[in-house]
């Protein structure tokens, strides 16, 4: 038997008045989910535990079942993993994107206007950070490019005895109420204040403004923790197992737990990106030995992010046609058995445009045990089936029947 979960983060949203009242799940066209959905089983898992902020870092997290109130240490470590940061017991790390803010009136006074400058290549935000390095990195400091606009700062011996806010829970609003507040929040405040000053009129900021993109012209400060000891996948559950991802956070958690951590060309974790390839990856590990594999897919949160209604949808859909379809055209024609999931780690609403902790819907296909269920995959399919797993982690253990 082999075990497939694919991750399509941020996908669960709410009733919108545009798609007369559905979600974009229930709008968007997935006639592979919804096979696989009538003859599996359909239900919510609660990814966010009570109290911790609902984030692609717990909830994915609870997703591969390692219990966030018990192993969460901070998002940015779990990044700086995957990037190569040699962290020790006593530093703290601290993510680190390159926004885009308005240029319009004093520091504390603009307003955020995109958590990604539009996504920004990783070429062009190394130059930056190069010039962040020159003004800010000493003995204790250290920084490291990331992919795209996620980047990790390691300050040794550093206190994480700081309020910081992730930069999409405050898109389209001042940021006046939302800079660093505490233990080291000056000079935090301070660093972010200076990088203003040094990026917004950056060669390669003008060169964007010529082609009408947004500038990365502030760093933003978030994502405060320490190093992570996570017990390997192995020895929970026993299964060899993969993760493929674009996402810095996921291969982190992936290196943590001892799993595969496998690139694929061209995976952007955007719409855009390499689906094929994944699909590829995935069932090439698959043949050589790992029994799980866990697919993470990052376009629905990022079209959330950005507010796109249309783009949320043709990224779902993306997803049932060119990663599910696939994978059940391979099973199918090998006459493998197999158990596929589908679910997103959160919801990350249109209206809203950042993460929220209500319960995510879920299916389970298992080839050797089909079922009549005769469900659609959506939000409100899940809710009817009054199948509920109240503690994310022990979706894991479900899932592989353990």
């Amino acid at each position: 038997m082999k075990y497939i979960i694919v991750l399509a983060d941020g996908m669960a949203d709410e009733p919108i008045e545009q798609l007369n009242n559905r979600t974009p799940l229930e709008a968007a066209n997935t006639p592979n989910f919804d096979i696989l959905a009538s003859k599996g089983e359909v239900g919510l898992v609660n990814t966010i535990p009570t109290g911790m902020i609902p984030g692609s870092d717990t909830a994915n997290l609870s997703v591969m079942g390692y219990d966030p109130m018990k192993y969460y240490t901070g998002r940015s470590p779990l990044e700086a993993i995957s990037i190569g940061a040699n962290m020790k017991s006593d530093d703290v790390c601290f993510r680190i994107n390159f926004v885009t803010l308005s240029e319009e009136g004093e520091f504390d006074e603009k307003t955020i206007l995109d958590h990604s400058s539009e996504e920004i290549t990783t070429e062009e935000a190394n130059q930056l950070l190069d010039v962040i390095k020159e003004h800010f990195e000493n003995e204790v400091r250290h920084f490291y490019t990331g992919v795209s606009y996620r980047h990790a700062l390691i300050w040794n011996g550093g206190s994480k005895e700081v309020n910081l806010t992730p930069p999409h829970d405050i898109l389209g609003q001042k940021i006046t109420d939302s800079l660093p507040k505490g233990e080291n929040g000056e000079f935090l405040y301070e660093m972010m204040k200076k990088s203003y000053d040094l990026l917004n009129n950056h060669p390669i900021n003008e060169a964007r403004r010529r082609k009408g993109l947004r500038v990365a012209n502030c760093i933003w400060i978030w994502g405060e923790g320490t190093k992570p000891e996570l017990p390997s996948f192995m020895d929970m559950f026993n299964k060899k197992g993969a993760m493929i991802s674009a996402v810095d956070l996921l291969k982190g958690i992936a290196i943590a737990a001892k799993m595969d951590s496998i690139d694929v060309e061209g995976a952007t974790g955007n719409l855009h990106t390499n689906y094929q390839g994944k699909v590829d990856a995935a069932i090439k590990t698959l043949e050589e030995g790992n029994e799980f594999v866990y697919i993470h897919i990052e376009g629905p949160d990022e079209c959330g992010h950005q507010g796109i209604l249309e783009d949320k949808i043709l990224a779902i859909e993306l997803i049932d046609e060119k990663v599910v379809g696939p994978l059940m055209k391979y099973f199918s024609e090998t006459k493998q058995s197999f158990k596929l999931s589908v679910l997103p780690d959160h919801p990350t609403p249109i209206r809203i445009r950042t993460h929220t902790s209500e319960p995510v819907p879920y299916f389970i296909y298992d080839s050797s045990n089909e079922q009549n269920c005769t469900s659609t995959f959506d939000e409100k399919s899940a809710l009817d089936s009054g199948r509920l797993i109240p503690n994310g982690y022990e979706f894991m253990p479900y899932f592989l029947g353990q």
